[in-house]
């Protein structure tokens, strides 16, 4: 085991789910044609004024109470100035001094050990335009100039991978939920910085920053490779330099980007065409109010249901399932929570659909849940049926009645095909009732087998093994 311990900051931009953009009425949209959602405001124009979309700062002070942190009631804006081809204007508006929260933690539970990782702030600002590289040129997209971010910094509080994706996998749910950002990292709409440093003694080592990861499963993998990195530049007496790297998640290293030779000096100062942002304290109590129900709330109704905790976990990864399952408050949830992650999400997967784009309608859902637990329809009959419940505007009992799909419920009928099928295979049931389990699984094909498979499985089992057991 090694000798060195890791300490990790992580740095993370959230794009903010608002219509327009942080200082331009341009709209806030994912997968345009380049350069469509963009105006000379976002452009640089000379002589052009910012004036301040009041939903990102909205969005942003949910952030901030979902991440536990203070809120600023009085802040202003910044300008970050630096010469790159993706800032049209030289400089970046952003909040230096004045961050909209701060002093926050989000709280992660490693094997049954909790951790409060410390977020030092959250400041607003805007994002700068997409660089499209080739080998000759650099090309650029405007529409993301001016997007509302949430800059997420914690405290070098993280110590392992683990907790810097637990933390990660977290901080996703807590903003997503919130209905904060969309968070899909894929899109650039979540995307995580890790500050690397090791070290032998209690003062930090020399501080590497591994930039833009695409996953978060990544970060845990480029924290890792990282210190290795670093623990065998170390071993052979060579001296560390302040870097700035990237992830190759090809060949699973981070590669040089740039050395830090001299701090960066981007010269900030207040923003002189945005005035003063003053909060009330109505205002915050106004959007916290107004804060959706939280993935943490979920959990805990589905488990209480008899959702299994990694089934729970399954519904909040996926949230447009999850927002299916709360529109129905009478329905029996855990048989709900099996169809949705079963049969139905690999229909979705294959057919990469929303649940909300299927024919899936409210009633249909509670009415197949229904014959589920009464044993109307089986899982078998549902594999038989899905395209059509899933594709067409038809209620179950029609379809049923179309498909022929007519089950046995009635429970003395059962029973009549399982004593004759117990008569017949007196063998099997003398196995059985001598300890051999794997008897009952023939018995019970058998039982299908003469029903056509019209009897619900699991009251067919419970029937067989009760009868079975009157014979002991």
């Amino acid at each position: 085991m090694s000798d060195y311990k890791k300490t990790i900051g992580i740095e993370v931009h959230v794009e903010l789910k608002t219509k327009e953009k942080l200082f331009s009425p341009s709209s806030n949209l994912y997968g345009n044609l380049a350069n469509t959602n963009c105006n000379i405001i976002d452009l640089g124009y000379p002589g052009v004024l910012p004036v301040l979309n009041h939903e990102a700062v909205s969005l942003a002070i949910r952030a901030a109470s979902v991440l536990n942190c203070k809120i600023r009631t009085k802040m202003h804006f910044d300008r970050k100035n630096y010469f790159y081809p993706d800032n049209p204007k030289n400089f970046q508006i952003t909040e230096e001094r004045t961050p909209i929260g701060y002093d926050g933690y989000v709280e992660i539970d490693d094997d049954g050990v909790k951790k409060k990782i410390e977020i030092l702030e959250m400041h607003i600002e805007e994002d700068t335009c997409k660089s499209i590289h080739s080998k000759e040129r650099t090309l650029l997209d405007f529409n993301r100039a001016g997007v509302p971010l949430v800059e997420i910094v914690t405290k070098p509080c993280i110590h392992t991978s683990k907790e810097a994706t637990l933390y990660l996998e977290k901080l996703r749910e807590l903003l997503l939920y919130a209905e904060v950002s969309d968070c899909k990292i894929e899109e650039g709409s979540m995307r995580c910085d890790a500050n690397v440093s090791i070290s032998k003694t209690e003062e930090l080592g020399t501080k590497v920053e591994v930039k833009n990861i695409g996953s978060i499963t990544n970060v845990g993998l480029a924290i890792e490779y990282e210190g290795k990195r670093q623990e065998e530049l170390l071993e052979a007496s060579e001296k560390l330099r302040e870097e700035t790297r990237r992830y190759d998640a090809k060949l699973n290293k981070t590669i040089l980007m740039r050395v830090k030779e001299t701090g960066n000096d981007y010269r900030y100062f207040p923003e002189p065409d945005i005035p003063y942002v003053i909060l009330s304290q109505e205002e915050i109590e106004k959007v916290q109010s107004e804060i959706p129900v939280l993935a943490d709330v979920r959990r805990e109704k589905y488990l209480k249901s008899g959702i299994s905790l990694l089934n729970a976990n399954k519904l909040i990864a996926n949230k447009d399932l999850s927002d299916y399952l709360e529109e129905f408050k009478d329905i029996n949830l855990k048989t709900a929570s099996n169809l949705l992650l079963g049969d139905i999400s690999a229909y979705l997967n294959k057919k990469e659909l929303s649940i909300f784009e299927s024919k899936l309608d409210k009633n249909k859902f509670s009415d197949l849940v229904k014959k589920l637990d009464d044993g109307v329809i089986s899982n078998k009959n549902f594999k038989d049926i899905i395209v059509d419940v899933m594709e067409r505007e038809i209620d179950l009992d029609s379809l049923l009645k179309e498909k022929g799909i007519e089950n046995v419920v009635d429970n003395n009928l059962v029973l009549e095909i399982i004593n004759k099928v117990i008569n017949e295979n007196e063998k099997v049931v003398g196995d059985y009732l001598g300890g051999n389990e794997r008897s009952l699984k023939f018995l019970m094909g058998q039982v299908m087998k003469e029903s056509k498979g019209s009897v619900n499985p699991k009251i067919a089992n419970d029937l067989l093994i009760k009868t079975l057991d009157e014979r002991k």
